[in-house]
């Protein structure tokens, strides 16, 4: 889980604060002493680290914090503020060509995800904005690095444009007439990388940018090499001018210490953020809802951004109507489950939701095979069973649990979850919001979500 170690050391500091109904200068030194550790052991570069601990001291001695109703909450809000500009302040969007395909050109070095990265961004271009990507295959020198790119990209849909193993500057400019001639108004350059920096490599990658002129040159990086991906960007960025990073593995990075550090060293920003192995964990990096996650407020706008990709209204009006008659099926709660799952990986998803919104939902049952379970033990029901639950006795139970290869018990627990979603609804049409635990609680709160925003569209 990203930041995960500093999230925790920062939240105690901010608990012992809090703890406080006065604060004094000394209380607010001695929280930042804390601070600056917590950083120092998530791997940021001590020269961050000591550049944004003397900025966050500075305001929060002042008069207007410490004389405030509420010092422990001002200095938290400083802090977020803090790591918001630390990490670039506002999102920064991919430079678009007025005229003519887009060219982006991914540097970097191996072990980085680079090529995965590549297929990743193109198809997230082209799922979220409407682009028509062509992916160009000028790693000539890693075996099977052109088979890996076709893998991929067919993976995504994306097509592959490759000239075998010829000169990477002749093959990025035959790519771009290859576009322009077939519409593909982004080109993505997945070009060669080296195990570590060297003039060769920094040779070949500004030949390719003197002959193409790249409206954007993004840097690929590990977050899990920590001071190392801040090192590389360094040399990057000397050697070419790049306009911003992707950082990879994040999701495997419990430290931290690069996505904090990047933005200090280079001045460039993160553009983009890999969260997970598959090909559409890839999001855009918002320096602010980061900020939020760390001291562990939470993400809900891309929580909901995630859950409007999976939003289907005409499903909703139904599941609505159902509601609103009280014949809410156990057919219904299985394609909610399957669009919660659709949203991404789980434990992600818990990540964005502020520390007091998980307090009821039971760990456990963020498991995705879970998940697995429920579908069976639905799919192994007749359908007169899953359209009336409450028919089904102990001797029903058995021969559900039978037909899945799983306990009657997780029967039960299944039909328990089911019973709060429906109190839940029933809650919701009286205008009340009961608290709920595991996958019941968190596919109620989407049918929740889906009721009241229909309810808001008939009204206009």
């Amino acid at each position: 889980m990203a930041f995960e170690g500093l999230s925790e050391k920062l939240n105690a500091t901010f608990r012992r604060l809090r703890g406080k109904g006065r604060i004094t200068e000394a209380d607010v030194r001695a929280g930042m002493r804390e601070v600056r550790l917590a950083l120092l052991e998530a791997d940021v570069s001590y020269k961050v680290v000591k550049d944004f601990v003397a900025s966050v001291t500075e305001k929060c001695v002042g008069a207007d914090v410490l004389e405030s109703l509420t010092p422990a909450q001002q200095v938290i809000k400083i802090v977020n503020e803090e790591l918001t500009a630390l990490m670039g302040g506002t999102n920064s969007r991919i430079t678009m060509a007025s005229k003519g395909p887009t060219v982006v050109m991914m540097v970097g070095l191996q072990g980085a995800g680079k090529t995965t990265n590549v297929a990743k961004l193109a198809a997230f271009m082209r799922r979220q904005f409407g682009k028509r990507p062509l992916l160009v295959a000028c790693d000539v020198y890693r075996p099977a690095a052109i088979t890996q790119l076709q893998v991929v990209g067919k993976q995504v849909d994306v097509p592959v444009f490759e000239m075998g193993q010829g000169d990477p500057v002749k093959i990025a400019q035959e790519a771009i007439r290859f576009a322009r001639d077939h519409g593909n108004d982004m080109v993505f350059l997945d070009t060669a990388g080296r195990l570590h920096i060297d003039e060769a490599l920094m040779n070949e990658l500004k030949a390719i940018k003197k002959a193409v002129t790249p409206n954007e040159i993004l840097l690929v990086v590990d977050a899990m090499t920590g001071q190392d991906a801040v090192n590389a960007a360094t040399a990057f960025d000397e050697a070419l001018g790049i306009d911003g990073v992707v950082l990879t593995k994040l999701d495997g990075d419990a430290r931290g210490g690069a996505a904090l550090s990047i933005r200090a060293a280079t001045g460039k920003p993160i553009k983009f953020a890999g969260t997970g192995e598959k090909l559409d964990m890839i999001e855009v990096f918002h320096p602010d809802r980061m900020a939020s996650r760390i001291l562990g407020m939470g993400d809900m706008l891309s929580f909901i951004e995630k859950a409007e990709q999976q939003y289907d209204e005409k499903q909703a009006a139904k599941l609505e109507e159902k509601l609103r008659k009280n014949r809410l099926t156990l057919t219904d709660y299985l394609e909610q489950m399957e669009q919660l799952q659709g949203m991404g990986d789980l434990t992600q998803l818990m990540e964005m939701l502020p520390g007091n919104m998980t307090k009821g939902i039971d760990p456990s049952q963020i498991d995705p095979r879970q998940f697995a379970r429920n579908r069976a033990i639905i799919q192994s029901m007749t359908p007169l069973e899953r359209e009336n639950p409450q028919i089904l006795n102990a001797s029903r139970k058995r021969r559900i649990a039978a037909g899945c290869g799983l306990q009657v018990v997780d029967v039960n627990r299944l039909l328990k979850s089911f019973e709060m979603l429906q109190q839940l609804t029933k809650s919701m049409t009286r205008g009340r919001m009961p608290n709920m635990g595991g996958l019941g609680g968190m596919a109620g709160k989407m049918v929740a979500r889906k009721m009241m925003k229909s309810k808001k569209k008939k009204k206009r």
